[in-house]
């Protein structure tokens, strides 16, 4: 979860990639998504967001900007954070036996903060 210009202290910034977290999570869930798990962490990465959507798993990456002067957070997911992304999200299939289940990339983009924030989803952002 990538949020601010790297001015923010590194606690405040992971208190506040949380709270988006949480967000993201709720406005996934209001549509219908259930909460698999959260903060994947292996080696090569972590997933912010494992839901389920249906018969499929979705690996959720959550991006919070305070701005959009900069760019959306969806524009930061380059393609090396897709590799990274791709990488755990093997490992958590291999992890939970799970490697028969369809899955998809989502990403979760926060523009603003709190409540007021705007959210925008974008199913199926990648594919690996």
């Amino acid at each position: 979860m990538a949020s601010g210009d790297g001015s923010t202290p590194p606690a405040r910034r992971r208190q506040q990639g949380l709270a988006a977290e949480q967000q993201a999570r709720r406005y996934l869930e209001s549509r219908g998504l259930v909460l698999v798990e959260s903060n994947y962490r292996c080696r090569g990465g972590e997933i912010d967001l494992v839901m389920r959507d249906g018969d499929c798993l979705v690996f959720v990456e959550v991006r919070q900007r305070r701005s959009a002067r900069y760019g959306s957070g969806a524009e930061s997911v380059t393609w090396h954070k897709q590799q990274k992304l791709i990488h755990a999200a093997q490992h958590y299939l291999l992890a939970r036996r799970a490697l028969d289940r369809a899955a998809r990339f989502d990403v979760v983009s926060l523009t603003g903060q709190g409540k007021q924030a705007a959210i925008h989803w974008i199913r199926d952002a990648f594919g690996a």
